[in-house]
Order: C-alpha cells, then sequence, then structure tokens
C-alpha cells in the first residue's frame, strides 16, 4: 500500500547520501524518548527541532542540543521559556 503516486505520505527524502530517513527526537536526562518525528533526508534539523521544543513546556529546564540547533529562532524561544541553551 501506498507505492503508487498518492498513497501514503512516507519520511523519504533526497540528501547528499541518497534516499534517507532522518529521526528527529526529544529525550530526557535519562535518555528517555518525550517525542520523536520522521522526516525526509533534505529537512533540517533545526527547523523540526524548533517545532518540536515550541510545543514543549521547557521553563527554568536545561536544552542539550548540537550545533545545528544554533538558531536564532531556537534560541529566542529558550529564552522567552528561561531555558538554558547548552550548545
Amino acid at each position: 500500500m501506498g507505492s503508487k503516486k498518492g498513497g501514503l505520505k512516507q519520511a523519504i527524502g533526497r540528501s547528499r547520501g541518497g534516499l534517507t530517513t532522518k529521526i528527529h527526537a526529544v529525550v530526557d536526562a535519562l535518555g528517555n524518548p518525550l517525542r520523536f518525528k520522521l522526516t525526509g533526508g533534505q529537512s533540517h534539523d533545526s527547523v523540526t527541532g524548533y517545532e518540536m521544543l515550541k510545543q514543549m513546556d521547557l521553563t527554568k529546564k536545561q536544552v542539550l542540543a548540537d550545533r545545528a540547533y544554533d538558531t536564532n529562532q531556537i534560541l529566542h524561544l529558550l529564552e522567552q521559556q528561561s531555558a538554558t541553551p547548552v550548545i
């Protein structure tokens, strides 16, 4: 099912490595998943990360992320919620 045009939407996209899928995850301090989303390989981490983070209450929390998430949009979101970015 879904192999024909107009079928089910799949999280497969073209990137430099060919057809790929990305798994974006928000986890707690112990690595337990809180949220996750599958996207095509061409989607940028910070765009999906921002969408996931803005749905969460991050008040007075530390948010650990790699440099892909060091964007003004994400930093502003964390500042609004009095969260501490650790990038």
